[in-house]
This record gives C-alpha cells, sequence and structure tokens, in this order.
C-alpha cells in the first residue's frame, strides 16, 4: 500500500522518512533554476531545502524545465506540489530517505517562455542558477569563444521573441531588469565546468552583445558570475529507484537516488545578496579553482577513464570496474601520475586520500552507477576533463600515456557507433575523423573542436596511434595490463 506524494501526504508517511520540518506556504522563490535534473535535485535542491529548515525562508526554488522533454517533469511536480523522495546510500548500502520541499514552484519554458522571463525579471529572484550540461553554454572548448551550435540559440541570436534558449531568456530577463532599474540577479552556474563562472559570463554577455553593446556592457559590470565545484554521484533515475520509494509506503513518479557524499564549494561573489549557504554544509571561498581542477581531472576524468575501457572490456556498472584491481591500478596511476602533477594545492585537503575515497565511491554497488551515464556527450566532457591534464602535461615535458589510452579507448567505442546507442551532439562529425584512422593513424586527433592545438603533438600522436594498435590487437585488458607492465612502480 502507497501513498501519492503530494502536500496533504507528509504527515502520514513512515517515520524513517524525513519531511520538511517547514510552513512551505511561507516560503518565496529567491532562486530560480534552469535544467531540473537529477543531479540538481540531489545536490543544489537538497542544501537550500536545509536553508529552509534553519529558517531562510525567502530562498526557495522555482524550477524551469527547459526543454520540450520537461513537460512530463513538470506535470509530475505539479501533480505531487513540488515535492520528491531523495534517497542516498552509504558505501555500506545504508540508505537514508527524505522528501524534499525546496521546489515551490515550477515553469515549463517551452509551454510559456514569457512566464519565465517575468518570474527571472521579478524583483525577488535574486539567484539564477543552471544545470544545462557541459554543452550548453556554447563556449568552443579550443578557442575559448562564443560559438553556439544549439538551434534554440542560434534562433535566439536571430531575433526570435519571445526567447526559447536558456542563454535567450536570461538575457532578455537581465534586459527586463535594467529597463525598470532593477537589481540584477547572480548567475550561479553548477555545471561540470572549469571556470563555469566565467564561462557563464562569456556566454551571457557575448549573447546580450549581440543584440545591444550597451546591454552586454551593463551585465559585465554589475551582473555575478560565482565559479563552483559541485560534487555528488547521481544516476538518472531508474524503475528500480521508483520501486525502492514505493516499498517505503510513497508513490512517487519521479524521486532521485544518490550516493551519500556530497560536496559544494562556492565563490562568494553575488550580485544581490545570497543565503547563508556555508551554515548547511557548503564551503564558501574567495577563490574555487583549486577544488574544482581536483575534482574535474581526478573524479570527472576518471569515469571518462573507466568509461570507455570499461565498456570495450564488456562492463557495464562503475561499481565492477572500480572492483576490478586491474582497472583499480589504472585509475590511481592515472590520477597519481597525470592528473595530480597538474594541481594547485587544495586547502584542507590530501591528494592521496582524496583518490582512496573516489575509488571507494566509485565501488559503491549501491549507486548501481552505468559505464554507459559516463560517456554521454564525450565531446563536450573530454576536452573540459581530461584534455586540460593532457596538456599541461605535455607543457611539463611529463607522461601522457594513461591519458592517451582513454582518448584511443574512445576512438575505437566509437567505431561501434553503428549499432547505435551512443549520444553526442558531434557524432557525425567524429564518425568522420574515426573512419579516417584506417587510412591515416592519428587522424582523430586532427577534430578540431575538440582537440584543438594539441592534434598536432607529435607526442601525443605517436602515444594515441601505439594504444590504438593495442586496443586493437589485444583487447581492453591487455592494453592496460601491457601499459602497467611497461611502468615503474608509482
Amino acid at each position: 500500500m502507497t501513498t501519492h506524494l503530494d502536500a496533504t501526504a507528509l504527515d502520514g508517511l513512515a517515520p524513517r522518512v524525513a519531511v520538511p520540518g517547514y510552513d512551505r506556504g511561507q516560503v518565496t522563490a529567491g532562486i530560480v533554476h534552469l535544467g531540473v535534473g537529477a543531479f540538481h535535485r540531489a545536490h543544489q535542491a537538497m542544501y537550500v531545502d536545509r536553508l529552509l529548515h534553519a529558517g531562510e525562508s525567502q530562498w526557495g526554488i522555482c524550477g524551469v524545465g527547459v526543454l520540450p522533454s520537461d513537460r512530463t517533469i513538470a506535470d509530475v511536480l505539479d501533480e505531487q506540489d513540488g515535492l520528491y523522495t531523495l534517497l542516498t546510500v552509504d558505501p555500506a548500502g545504508v540508505t537514508d530517505a527524505r522528501v524534499i520541499g525546496s521546489h515551490v514552484a515550477h515553469l515549463h519554458a517551452p509551454a510559456d517562455p514569457q512566464a519565465v522571463v517575468d518570474r527571472l525579471a521579478d524583483p525577488a529572484t535574486r539567484i539564477v542558477s543552471l544545470t544545462i550540461t557541459e554543452g550548453g553554454y556554447g563556449v568552443d572548448d579550443a578557442t575559448g569563444e562564443f560559438e553556439p551550435r544549439d538551434p534554440a540559440t542560434l534562433a535566439d541570436l536571430a531575433g526570435a521573441s519571445p526567447p526559447s534558449s536558456v542563454l535567450g531568456l536570461v538575457v532578455a530577463a537581465l534586459d527586463a531588469r535594467r529597463a525598470a532599474g532593477t537589481a540584477p540577479f547572480t548567475v550561479m552556474s553548477c555545471d561540470n565546468i572549469q571556470g563555469n563562472g566565467h564561462v557563464a559570463r562569456t556566454a551571457i554577455t557575448a549573447f546580450a552583445r549581440a543584440r545591444d553593446a550597451q546591454l552586454a556592457g551593463w551585465i559585465d559590470q554589475h551582473v555575478a558570475f560565482p565559479s563552483s565545484m559541485v560534487d555528488r554521484i547521481t544516476p538518472a533515475t531508474t524503475g528500480e529507484v521508483v520501486a525502492a520509494v514505493a516499498a517505503l509506503g510513497i508513490d512517487d513518479r519521479w524521486p532521485v537516488r544518490s550516493e551519500s557524499f556530497t560536496q559544494w564549494v562556492l565563490e562568494d561573489r553575488f550580485s544581490a545578496g545570497r543565503p547563508a549557504f556555508e551554515t548547511v554544509g557548503v564551503q564558501v571561498v574567495d577563490d574555487v579553482t583549486p577544488y574544482e581542477l581536483m575534482k574535474l581531472r581526478l573524479l570527472n576524468a576518471s569515469h571518462q577513464a573507466m568509461g570507455y575501457l570499461g565498456i570495450l572490456a564488456g562492463e557495464t556498472y562503475v561499481h565492477d570496474v572500480c572492483r576490478d584491481p586491474l582497472f583499480v591500478g589504472f585509475l590511481l596511476d592515472y590520477m597519481h601520475r597525470e592528473a595530480i602533477p597538474t594541481l594547485q594545492p587544495v586547502p584542507g585537503i590530501d591528494l592521496s586520500e582524496y583518490c582512496d575515497q573516489l575509488i571507494a565511491r566509485f565501488s559503491s554497488e549501491a549507486i548501481r552507477d552505468t559505464l554507459a551515464r559516463q560517456v554521454v556527450d564525450a565531446s563536450d566532457r573530454i576536452p573540459k576533463f581530461l584534455l586540460p591534464v593532457v596538456r599541461a602535461q605535455l607543457a611539463a615535458g611529463r607522461e601522457i600515456t594513461r591519458c592517451a589510452l582513454v582518448l584511443a579507448a574512445w576512438s575505437r567505442y566509437l567505431e561501434g557507433a553503428a549499432d547505435g546507442g551512443i549520444t553526442d551532439t558531434r557524432l557525425p562529425e567524429l564518425l568522420q575523423y574515426v573512419e579516417a584512422e584506417t587510412r591515416s593513424p592519428g587522424a582523430f586527433l586532427s577534430y578540431a573542436p575538440v582537440f584543438g592545438e594539441l592534434g598536432s603533438s607529435t607526442v601525443l600522436r605517436d602515444a594515441f596511434v601505439a594504444a590504438r594498435a593495442s586496443l586493437a590487437h589485444d583487447g581492453a585488458r591487455a592494453a592496460i595490463a601491457a601499459l602497467i607492465s611497461q611502468e615503474e612502480p608509482t
């Protein structure tokens, strides 16, 4: 017997399920969040839920679905009064259940884009946060310039009204606030991008400049774009997660499950005030750079490192790969020998312990994270996670053999695209360069939108070609074993 989750059901839920201990009717939405996916609901919305428990009632969230496919999500949240269940699982498999109440309003941009602009322009909105994926900003990884490819942004730049893209909606609202003499909101990116605040600033000011140079100047002068580092492994919701919540007596059509570990490091740079994030576990700092480099180059790049090689080895789940001594040795060697030398000192963090903690987190079977989730949109992720390591190592004359093996595994993985199942906005172009490998080994690295100037490195090309040959001849496991056997112990 389950109870449909909505505001009337909270008092009747099982005692082991924590529920909002604040009056949601008194909460106002000071934050508008664009891109309400699983990660946001397990991370930022959870921290805001803690704030509301602490009495900061002006910092509720209005969620915005930005894609046509988000219509179902909007309907579910409407039926459930914005409530959903968050399950967190520790490495031992112990599960905690909490109903999150921080989403107090929700809009679907494709259905009513003007309503979104109006909400963003409302003086009550003081923070606009984003999880729109690594590729959602339209900033080229190789050049650092604003070069959008998605149809919605291009249509908005061409003058579509009302706007339909995230950048178009945000810029339209900032324009309305400037015209009304309203203070601008803060734009707070929570995407996995190095310098995500700088990237958001580049995208939004460049979009605005295409419309109005004075507007772009006003944004650049008055809008804060704090960078942040966000961390919590959160797979997509499956039927298994829905069933686990139902076993607690809750009929919830859109629960989320994540690991118990969570971290958020946030720069203290805001245009219109902020809640006391530091009181609910957020590390508020002057400079987030050391933390974000650590996370991107160790955690996120390791997901890329295990993803293609694991799939080529016939594996499905992250935890299986990270319980295999061969893969664990490869990942730790990548972290210690190639990634850590590129990092700055991280205040309060022992990097060796952090690496061991990552392996422990990755090996948690309770999360049931898939390798397939790690390799979505690789052409947006690899330039942000792995290639900065390659670039820094080459510049210092240090080794890149593990990075080269990962890139070679990516190219071999792409050879299976004919079987379907590969999601990447650049897939047709990538396949052309993979096909060219048969005529010109190393040709894959010539794809400039991903590799930029790195493609001309003879050191990288030689390592890549050798790694591809090893994968083709011996397979993923043997290629890893051969690489490890060639190296001295760390």
